[in-house]
């Protein structure tokens, strides 16, 4: 069970109660929210909601008293109109690249400079009120509304269908907040029509809109975001609907994804959506493999070719998928859907090798002959020239994003790093292993005994420069590091905000062009079944979300995860 009490803020760690960082309640935990983005305006709603008269300014890098908890919010952006912070725009509670050193503080107005010398001391007190409105609802206490819920069952009785009904007491007052209720002064009837498996949950939602709490579980959740959507209550819709991603690893069939993408459209749940979307590109592997690959709506498939994090073996395996999802919906002969689909395959990202084989083992090929030579034209194009001289044709900067990698995770550019796991008996007395199976030496590289040795695990390996025929030749080599506590980090000389962090480094950087750059990612795959998390490289290092301080959009379950380094070289696109 999930409670949502999204409404409580605070300022803590300052001098005064008008100063201090800015925290969030969500959960059951007090959270910090990033710095990223922030200006006067989110400033100003934070002390409004905190009953100060205004903002005074916004405080970056001051070190308050160190923050534990998750980082709730980033990337968050006010009108400066709002009645609470969260009522504002933001990524979703807990997805974020920050860290506590990023968390953003506030000074508001006092208002002390009163007429007399008086001071006007706030208090608040308004957690209780929370409590009395939830007993006035279950009392039913001088109710004045009577609401028939009615259920259809499925069954028919003459001309009418069957209806299941009950019926609940409530205050006017309260619906004529909310106006899809239709509530007025002079109503004191109103009939309001749920599905059947929604029934049971409609009590709570009444109750929501007294208390602003409820209890969320994963069986209730669609009911009461359908429910909250249809009656107008957009921050619980908002805020349940970014439950939804702990749910999705756990049906393997990807049914209920596929629901779930249809619904999101239907309400026009963007947060919902993109994360669905964003989920599945990450495993868009195993969708691939599941019964439901053949049910995908079209839309959700086209959504997904145009992604970048995509995370697949090769692009030619992107196209095989494509080439077979079509085959099997009878869709050959689709023109206009297929020439749309085909338009989202990244053919310059397809080796040069496979692109001649095309013609041979394409089940579409001689259907869509000129449309895969005209691709296919392109990609040569793209593996034997210098990509600035492609630049200066239209067409190409028309199709600029089919010319930018996604995460291609086959050999040679990704690297697998397993850990933890319960170390074996160690046969050599001056060596020892640690916990991902690798060993670490007793004594230093001057002799000395060392009695807390490092632990973290690494590897190198080399990838081409580029996967243009024109860089395959030249080589790379990299180094992947895996530190789990802060005594490895500074063995190695790096410093990490945090731990674990991944280290990614270039060991040849001298020899680069200039016209070629990384984007490195870091992949976490949970129980080695799915991938949850995604971090990008920041100066080499990235940093894993735990559960216990920053939220991870999916869960895994006892944090036993892969650690999947992948080289991701790309054009510097210069004017674009």
């Amino acid at each position: 069970i999930i409670k949502s009490e999204i409404w409580d803020l605070r300022l803590s760690g300052g001098e005064s109660p008008a100063e201090g960082r800015v925290e969030v309640f969500h959960i059951g935990k007090w959270g910090t929210v990033c710095d990223d983005g922030w200006d006067m305006k989110e400033a100003q709603v934070v002390c409004r909601q905190l009953d100060f008269p205004g903002a005074k300014s916004v405080i970056t890098g001051k070190s308050y008293k160190q923050a534990s908890g998750p980082i709730w919010l980033d990337d968050i952006t006010c009108n400066g109109n709002e009645n609470s912070l969260v009522s504002c725009s933001f990524k979703g509670w807990g997805l974020t690249d920050c860290t506590h050193k990023e968390d953003v503080g506030v000074v508001c107005e006092t208002g002390s400079n009163l007429t007399n010398n008086t001071t006007t001391l706030s208090m608040d007190h308004s957690i209780s009120l929370s409590n009395d409105l939830g007993q006035l609802f279950d009392t039913a206490t001088n109710c004045d509304l009577n609401i028939l819920l009615q259920s259809p069952t499925g069954n028919r009785q003459e001309d009418d269908p069957e209806m299941v009904e009950t019926t609940i007491c409530a205050h006017k007052t309260i619906l004529s907040l909310f106006p899809h209720f239709n509530v007025f002064p002079e109503t004191t009837n109103i009939t309001v029509e749920v599905r059947k498996p929604c029934q049971p949950y409609f009590s709570s939602l009444i109750r929501y809109l007294y208390t602003r709490k409820i209890d969320v579980t994963f069986s209730s959740a669609l009911c009461l975001h359908q429910m909250a959507s249809s009656f107008g209550v957009k921050q619980l819709m908002e805020d349940v609907g970014r439950l939804f991603p702990q749910i999705f690893p756990d049906d393997s069939s990807f049914y209920t994804h596929v629901s779930i993408y249809r619904y999101a459209v239907e309400t026009k749940d963007t947060i919902l959506e993109e994360n669905l979307i964003q989920y599945l590109a990450w495993n868009y592997q195993n969708l691939t493999d599941s019964p439901a690959w053949n049910d995908l709506p079209v839309e959700l498939l086209q959504a997904l070719l145009a992604r970048s994090d995509l995370v697949v073996p090769d692009e030619s395996f992107v196209l095989e998928t494509l080439e077979s999802w079509i085959t099997d919906r009878a869709l050959l002969n689709s023109s206009d859907t297929v020439l749309a689909l085909l338009s989202g395959i990244r053919f310059p990202m397809i080796s040069a090798e496979k692109l001649l084989e095309l013609e041979s083992i394409s089940p579409l090929y001689q259907i869509y002959k000129n449309v895969y030579r005209e691709f296919t034209l392109k990609a040569f194009q793209f593996n034997v020239l210098l990509f600035s001289n492609l630049t200066t044709n239209p067409n190409i900067k028309k199709d600029i994003g089919n010319y930018s990698p996604r995460i291609y995770i086959s050999e040679p550019w990704s690297k697998v790093l397993r850990g933890p796991r319960k170390p074996s008996p160690n046969p050599y007395p001056y060596q020892y292993q640690n916990q991902f199976g690798g060993s670490y030496n007793r004594y230093d590289r001057y002799g000395n005994y060392n009695s807390n040795p490092s632990t973290y695990i690494q590897s190198g390996f080399t990838t081409p420069l580029h996967n243009s025929l024109l860089f395959r030749d030249m080589k790379t080599s990299w180094e992947a590091i895996v530190f789990t506590r802060q005594s490895d980090c500074s063995n190695r000389g790096v410093r990490c905000e945090s731990v674990p962090a991944a280290m990614l480094r270039d060991q040849s950087y001298s020899s680069r062009p200039r016209q070629i750059r990384f984007s490195n990612r870091l992949l976490l795959m949970c129980q080695n079944t799915y991938i949850f998390q995604v971090q990008s490289f920041k100066d080499n290092m990235a940093y894993i979300f735990k559960n216990d301080t920053q939220a991870s959009p999916y869960p895994c379950v006892d944090n036993k995860y892969t650690y999947v380094f992948v080289v991701i070289p790309e054009y510097v696109l210069s004017g674009f």
